[in-house]
């Protein structure tokens, strides 16, 4: 029996040592567990509650209701989708008191000290279970303030999106809130209640007053930008075959074009009415309308209707938006000179140049515009986790010849450049951003470092749209807004998490080394390569342990400490990177000669550690915490590479190592589905080894260690394949 399942459930039991067929298998698991779903667009009302930059919803209810009395009470309600049962951590803040209940029940009331420092949070843990779950909160107002911060405790990881509970805006983000009360509800509100049936009023509005409801719907989401144009989409579903016969009607105040699919069907530079016969091929079309606002037309807008003669030919949201009742998006205002090609106009994935800045698709409701989220729980993510987890698949992809792991990966890595600028965008408007939320809140290594580097990888052989403006800005993070030590090392200074501010992580070497890299390789300015070689040797004289020749996870810059405890993950990290940095550095560079003694002395120290199955361990010291296998994986990586690219002294200890240690993972580590176990989740640190051995436990299939088994398996792979023909290893082209 293994430390994980049964022998006989083992990938090994049924492809042997075959490593193209394991990690083929494994890649084979990933996709399918993480289809390449497109983003959720959803309505949004930004006259509700806004987003605090720690994505906590940010309830400023002296703003919203600033003639409120004292001890009058506000009611917000919002539902939270739950994928599966277990904790949730949400984080409370109050300006005054705060109660907060979870599916009808109290989980939280603030005290005098919480209301007395209102800055800080709360810790709130509540048992989410599987489908909606309720939240209902209410804020008290007292002389010392109104309203709070409601949301997520871990907004890198789980930034958390709250949706509008009701019938009425069903798949809306955001939260229902009442006016203030004088009197305490007797019931809470909960999931099916219509606002109606709660009879209480609630607010944002979801109707525009009727002085606006009277004019055009450009005008009233617009104004009158004189000189500007509008744009309306929508799509209409032509039930005929062939090229059917129907009927378009309307009329338009201020000049208008109407496009069909793709093609213009009508046009004309005065207001009036159209009735035309046009023929449209069966299903369903996208029909687009450019208005435009022009003197002396005291009004702006239009409207369409279409027929086959015998009936309604039905309009529909031209992009699934959830929360829309309307069949119609808006864009605009632009100015006529500037009107982008109406072939680039139907697009969701983009901010367009409007005449007052950046414009995006809104709602004919009051403030209610259409926004991007990622609520897929890997595809089209941006995390460092899952930079290293697409490495592996496009490089299982490249040595299989699987051009759909490769395409695959391009997917993935398209859906964030080509939202990037709109990102940034959202983030500005709305306070924190639904889509990259950890590229649009950068300020550590880790946001940024490890996917920057498996974007430049994947750009090198696939066309990858705006990737350059992305590494560009990681380039610049890193060089320029990224914390230092005096003498130039990496360190956290101001961490999200205040416990990690000032130290320095063996990690971090991973989140900066192949990212400078392949900077490097892509502009040919040296001082990026020479930035990573200064990292790997500073990182080296912080954390070295030289009586085992292997790394300290963390050293704390506070205390001039270095924690002492070999955490496997953390040294996997350092020997990876320095294998990385191998790879892409000149023979002729001044310190490669101190970089090869470096990794072979650690590549001793960490083989010496190596246990009789094959793996290491989550202490590498300790034979009795559990057998890590991110850590193995990152072994095996480095000593194969190092075997194949000539760099280890003795190549023959290594490659045997490799093997052994590939054989423990298909062992023990590897079922035969592809799944993989014994990854450790993501880490604090301690100076203490009981935390990484006791503490900090192993996730099933952790993105952390997926990418990493196939990375050991295509590179063991190479030094196999090498050592088979007899042939001394090959030094691959520098940077490949």
């Amino acid at each position: 029996m293994g430390k994980y399942f049964a022998e006989n459930e083992s990938i090994y039991a049924r492809q042997a040592d075959d490593i193209g067929k394991i990690i083929q298998t494994i890649a084979s698991r990933y996709i399918g567990a993480n289809p390449p779903h497109p983003l959720t667009y959803r309505a949004y009302c930004r006259n509700g509650i806004g987003r605090a930059p720690d994505y906590r919803y940010r309830f400023d209810l002296a703003a919203l209701f600033p003639g409120a009395a004292p001890e009058t009470m506000v009611y917000a309600w919002a539902k939270l989708w739950g994928a599966q049962e277990g904790p949730l951590n949400l984080a409370v803040s109050g300006y005054g008191p705060v109660t907060l209940y979870w599916n009808g029940q109290l989980v939280f009331k603030s005290n005098i000290i919480n209301e007395r420092f209102g800055d800080q949070r709360s810790a709130v843990t509540v048992s989410l279970k599987q489908g909606w779950n309720d939240i209902v909160v209410k804020f008290t107002k007292t002389p010392a303030g109104f309203g709070g911060l409601v949301g997520t405790a871990s907004p890198k990881n789980f930034p958390l999106c709250f949706l509008m509970p009701s019938p009425e805006r069903n798949g809306q983000e955001g939260w229902l809130f009442t006016p203030p009360l004088i009197a305490e509800l007797n019931e809470l509100p909960k999931q099916g209640t219509s606002e109606a049936a709660t009879g209480l009023q609630w607010y944002p509005e979801r109707e525009w007053p009727a002085a606006q409801s009277a004019m055009g719907q450009l005008q009233r989401l617009y104004g009158l930008p004189r000189g500007c144009t509008g744009i309306g989409w929508t799509k209409a579903f032509f039930p005929h075959g062939g090229l059917g016969r129907y009927s378009l009607k309307g009329f338009n105040q201020g000049p208008i074009q109407i496009y069909l699919a793709g093609q213009p069907i009508y046009a004309s530079a005065a207001s009036g009415r159209f009735d035309l016969p046009i023929q449209a091929p069966f299903g369903k079309q996208d029909l687009l309308v450019l208005c435009d606002c022009e003197e002396p037309e005291p009004d702006w807008g239009f409207g369409i209707q279409l027929s086959d003669g015998a009936a309604t030919v039905p309009l529909q949201t031209p992009y699934p938006v959830h929360g829309a009742k309307d069949p119609w998006l808006y864009c605009g205002p632009f100015a006529e000179s500037a009107l982008p090609d109406p072939a680039e106009l139907q697009k969701m994935d983009r901010l367009f140049p409007g005449a007052d800045g950046g414009c995006y698709w809104r709602l004919d409701r009051p403030g209610v515009w259409v926004r991007p989220y990622l609520e897929n729980q890997n595809f089209g993510r941006w995390s460092y986790p899952l930079g290293v987890t697409l490495y592996g698949l496009l490089q299982t992809g490249r040595v299989l010849g699987c051009e759909a792991l490769v395409e695959y990966v391009r997917q993935h890595v398209t859906a964030c450049t080509a939202i990037f600028q709109y990102a940034f965008w959202d983030k500005e408007q709305y306070g924190a951003a639904g889509v990259l939320n950890q590229l649009t809140t950068t300020d550590s290594l880790d946001d940024c470092g490890s996917f920057g580097s498996l974007l430049l990888e994947a750009a090198r052989t696939e066309t990858i749209p705006d990737f350059r403006a992305v590494a560009d800005f990681v380039a610049g993070y890193i060089e320029a807004r990224q914390a230092r030590l005096p003498d130039g090392a990496f360190y956290r200074e101001k961490a999200f998490h205040t416990f990690m501010d000032d130290t320095l992580w063996a990690d971090d070497l991973y989140m900066s080394v192949p990212f400078l890299c392949r900077y490097y390789r892509l502009t040919g300015a040296a001082r990026y390569l020479d930035d990573a070689v200064r990292q790997l040797l500073l990182f080296h004289r912080y954390l070295y342990l030289p009586e085992r020749k292997i790394m300290s996870h963390v050293y704390d810059v506070k205390i001039g400490k270095a924690t002492g405890v070999p955490w496997g993950r953390g040294n996997g990290w350092v020997l990876f990177s320095c294998a990385e940095l191998l790879a892409f550095l000149p023979d002729a560079h001044p310190d490669r000669p101190r970089l090869l003694q470096l990794f072979n002395q650690l590549c001793e120290g960490y083989r010496a550690l190596q246990d009789e199955t094959g793996m290491w361990h989550q202490v590498l010291t300790d034979v009795d915490s559990y057998p890590e296998t991110s850590c193995t994986a990152m072994f095996i990586y480095a000593f194969a590479r190092g075997v194949r690219y000539g760099w280890l002294e003795e190549k023959d200890p290594y490659l045997l190592a490799a093997v052994r240690g590939w054989e423990g993972l298909s062992r023990q580590a590897i079922d035969d589905h592809g799944n993989i176990y014994g990854v450790c989740r993501g880490s604090g640190f301690s100076f203490s080894a009981d935390y990484y051995k006791n503490d900090l436990s192993w996730n099933f299939n952790d993105t952390h260690g997926v990418g990493i088994v196939m990375l050991a398996g295509v590179e063991l792979l190479g030094a196999v394949q090498a050592a088979s023909h007899r042939e001394p290893a090959t030094l691959a082209p520098k940077g490949d």
